[in-house]
This record gives C-alpha cells, structure tokens and sequence, in this order.
C-alpha cells in the first residue's frame, strides 16, 4: 500500500504502509539504535512525533510483552527503511506489523531513511504527515505546516499516570488510603525496604522504577500535576523525577511544584526532569536542531574524566548560559557540548539529560541510581 511521508519545507518521501491505511502527523525525528524498537515504542517521550530508524533492518526479532517500557505506544508513527515480516526469538510473542497495527499506529516501510534522517539533519526537526489515503503531496506539505508542533506543548499533562500507583511485582499496583499509610509509615508493601522514592510521573519507562527496586527501594508514583504537599506528606526519603515528551518549559506546574520541594528532600532527574529541575533553579530551555535520539551519544563526567555512551532522547536543552551560580554543571554532551548533567552545590539534587535506565541502549550510566541511593541515605 503506497503511503507518502511529506514535510513542511516541502520535502516529500515515498514508502509503503505495513500496518494497513491510516493517516497521521507529528514533529519528524531520527532514532540511531540498532536494536529496541520496542522500548522506543513505548517510551512515552516520543509522544507528538514520527520517528525514523536509522538501522536498516526493524521486524527481525519480533515483539514480547516483557520488553514494553509502559501502557501503551505513544509516537504518532514509524518509519524503517525495511519491515521484517519474518521474525525470529525465542522470546517473541507476536509480530511488529500486528503490534502496531492492533494500536493503530501507522508504520511505513521502503523509505530512503539515509536520505530523511540526512535532510533532518541539515534542515532540523520539523512537522511533517504521512499518509496511505492522501496521495497529494502539495494536500500534504499543507496539512504538516498546519499541524500542531512541540514547542510550547505541555504533552507531560498527557502522557502522565491520571491515579498514584506503587510499583508492585513488576508491574503497577493502583493506590488506596491503606496504600499511601503503608508508604508513610513504612508498613505493609513497602515493609523490608531500605529507601522509599516518591516518583513525578512526566512520561516514565518502566524500568527506572525496575532500577530502583534492585536496589531495594520502593516506588510510589503520582500524576505530574501533583502538589508539593502531597509529595511531602508521605515523608519520602526522595523524589524521581521523570522523562517525559514535549517542550519542558510548558509544564510550568510541575516546575513549580519542584521549586517548592528543592532543600526539603533529595531530588534525582532523568530527561525532561533534568530540564524541570533546571528550570526550577531559574535556568532556561532550548529547542535543538534535531535534538539527541539512540543508544550512542557520548558524554563526559567532568568530576572524574570518564566518558560514558548513553541512550537518549530529547528534543531540549538546558541553555548554560542561565544556570545560576550554586548550580554545577557535572556532565556534557562530546558531539556538541550541551549541558548533560547538573548538580546544586548547597541542596542534594541533581540530574542528567541522557537515560541512565537503559531500555535500550548501554548500561555505562546505571552508577547514578546507585548516587541517588547515597545522597538519600
């Protein structure tokens, strides 16, 4: 089934549907990982966007439930240069077509990516539709520079948990009154454990929640609209604050809410949290180019000289130039020397940019939950 994949600027591409009919728009981004085409799938990070892979061969081992970092697939579509009908894991469950297909996420395969992820890299991010019912470049071109972009989106009010849950047996268990006294008081599920976070969910994967119960610590997750009290009154030992999609200056409530729980408890942020954690210190955000996205981004710690290869995926960044003087920059991006990690010199928060939980992508970077743990005890 013929599908077109046109820009606003007006660059148009040509595929095929593997998913069946469907149109839809999104800001059109370039993900560089090889493998975790699943996780990417459901992060809810990508929520507003298309994205397209820079590895050739997506399909191959197909799709199992363990692998899927929350609730649902967020992204409006994806784009491979080949679909692989035939896949082959002892681990797989179903097929990617199907996957997509029974979300209603449209996939396109046959796309020159080289070319797409070449021309999103010279030209920037920008919006873009695709389609298999509208065949009309000129219709299409028009309907991408009409559609709605990321830049002042609050897409954290979307994506985030709309009741607190406590991350169970692998898997979320929805709160009650006996719940949040069982987390205050130290009793009941969270009984046996050495640390208890309360996490701000702006569009969490799963497997941070997964991080810190390996280290024996429970989790206690609430909506990102969340008040300061709420937080506070469950006496947590620290607050987590998530990744999540869209532009970080939107979310001007839960900016707020961390400016009030700054020097009250230990703060660690991943992502779009880095950015709220910064912004609540009183820096600025950026829009990038086309912004970081896979599982090979190089960064230095500049505390000790080591270079990690990290998995990100972001869009903005923390502009240097405003962060305040008792806030220390700890960490920076090798390709372009944006800000990858902060630290306040007088209160125990920190962040980073990149995704130190993985899922997918390199482990280099898991020591920071490790530091959260530290800093709470």
């Amino acid at each position: 089934m013929k599908a077109l994949i046109a820009l606003e600027d007006g660059r148009v591409f040509q595929g095929r549907s593997f998913t069946g009919p469907g149109e839809t728009s999104g800001e059109i981004v370039f993900n560089t990982s090889m493998t975790g085409y699943q996780e990417i799938l459901t992060d809810p990070s990508y929520k507003g966007q298309i994205v397209t892979m820079t590895y050739p061969l997506i399909g191959n081992y197909g799709v199992n439930q363990e692998d899927e970092e929350s609730a649902g697939i967020y992204l409006s579509g994806f784009v491979v240069r080949e679909y692989e009908e035939m896949y082959s894991n002892w681990r797989a469950e179903g097929s990617l077509e199907s996957y997509l297909r029974d979300r209603g996420i449209l996939g396109i395969e046959q796309v020159d990516t080289r070319a797409l992820t070449r021309h999103i890299r010279l030209a920037g991010a920008m919006k873009a539709v695709m389609s298999t019912q509208d065949l009309d470049p000129d219709s299409l071109v028009q309907k991408a520079r009409e559609s709605r972009g990321l830049q002042g989106a609050d897409l954290c009010s979307v994506v985030t948990v709309k009741e607190p849950y406590y991350w169970g047996d692998n898997s979320p268990v929805t709160c009650n009154e006996s719940a949040f006294d069982d987390f205050r008081n130290h009793t009941g599920w969270t009984k046996g454990a050495d640390y208890r976070i309360a996490v701000i969910d702006c569009g969490l994967k799963y497997n941070q929640l997964r991080l810190f119960t390996e280290r024996n610590a429970c989790c206690l997750v609430f909506p990102a609209d969340c008040q300061p009290g709420q937080i506070l009154d469950m006496k947590p030992d620290g607050v987590f604050l998530s990744n999540g999609p869209g532009d970080p200056a939107a979310v001007k409530h839960v900016i707020s809410t961390v400016r009030e729980l700054v020097g009250k408890v230990p703060i660690f942020g991943i992502c779009l949290g880095h950015q709220i954690l910064s912004l609540a210190l009183g820096a600025s955000t950026y829009k990038l180019k086309f912004g970081h996205r896979g599982g090979n981004q190089p960064v230095k710690d500049l505390s000790t000289g080591r270079i990690e290869i990290t998995s990100q995926n972001h869009g903005f960044a923390v502009d240097q130039d405003t962060l305040p003087s008792e806030v220390e920059i700890t960490h920076i991006n090798l390709n372009d020397n944006t800000v990858e990690g902060i630290m306040h010199r007088k209160h125990r928060a920190f962040s980073v940019q990149y995704h130190p939980e993985h899922a997918p992508g390199p482990h280099d970077a898991e020591y920071l939950f490790d530091r959260f743990i530290k800093i709470m005890g």
